[in-house]
């Protein structure tokens, strides 16, 4: 059975994600449809990658991903289907890949397909579950389009290893509030070589990593690495971004002594 996954910044309130999937199940009832993400901030790229980047292993081969956000196509930002990881990605080329992937993919294309209305404010609906149903059906991916070479890059701000310090800043905070860094397990380890450290973060410094939220009593602040790899700064039952003041992009530093 296929699997179809759709990721937006729709929300719940309009008839756009209804339609879609309507519109699927109305080509291929047997489908299953999965909802990653439709609360995704309107045209938040990097929001959207870091959920997609951090969830799509977990599907089966085959999967399908339609992508729906800053849909409108453009000379330089076509719409697009990536083949990688034995899954495949349906979206605007407009740096959205080049954000969830630190590889380019097996095989590439340009969408080629007549769309199913003469309206232009709709090509999730109107293209991609198009796309989507085709390759559902076991067809050949090669036959909606033509080869692509290259995709549009976006670059993500990395953490910045100087001396005894790492120099990161916040890239995502979850519903719980909880923010999450983009300075990782691995990087922290590599440099670290078993040193002690401060973690600071508005002029407020942290002394230990712990393995769960419920290391540290109620309300107090946790620092851990939790299930993406990166390391997140939490309150136990809090809400760390509004009490602490972490927002995205401020910067979080981790300095290392003997």
């Amino acid at each position: 059975m296929a699997v179809i996954t759709l990721t937006s910044d729709w929300g719940h309130k309009d008839h756009y994600l209804g339609a879609v999937k309507g519109n699927i199940l109305s080509k291929l009832p047997d489908v299953t449809i999965v909802d990653i993400s439709h609360e995704i901030s309107p045209f938040n790229l990097k929001e959207a990658s870091f959920i997609l980047r951090n969830v799509y292993q977990d599907f089966p081969p085959g999967t399908i991903h339609i992508i729906a956000l800053n849909t409108t196509e453009s000379g330089g930002n076509p719409h697009t289907i990536v083949y990688i990881h034995e899954q495949y990605f349906i979206g605007t080329d407009n740096g959205i890949f080049s954000l969830i992937f630190d590889e380019m993919p097996d095989k590439m294309v340009e969408l080629d397909i007549l769309q199913d209305s003469g309206l232009f404010t709709f090509a999730t609906r109107d293209r991609f579950v198009k796309a989507a149903v085709h390759l559902a059906e076991g067809k050949k991916m090669e036959d909606l389009g033509a080869k692509k070479e290259e995709w549009e890059k976006q670059a993500l701000f990395n953490p910045v290893v100087s001396g005894n310090e790492i120099r990161g800043l916040v890239i995502y905070i979850d519903n719980y509030e909880n923010v999450i860094t983009n300075i990782t397990e691995k990087m922290f380890l590599d440099v670290q070589k078993g040193r002690k450290f401060i973690i600071e973060y508005r002029g407020e410094t942290l002394r230990q990593i712990s393995k769960s939220y419920l290391d540290v009593p109620v309300g107090e602040i946790v620092a851990l690495f939790g299930s993406t790899g990166h390391l997140e700064i939490a309150l136990n039952q809090g809400n760390a971004s509004s009490l602490l003041g972490l927002y995205l992009n401020d910067p979080v530093r981790i300095e290392f002594f003997d």
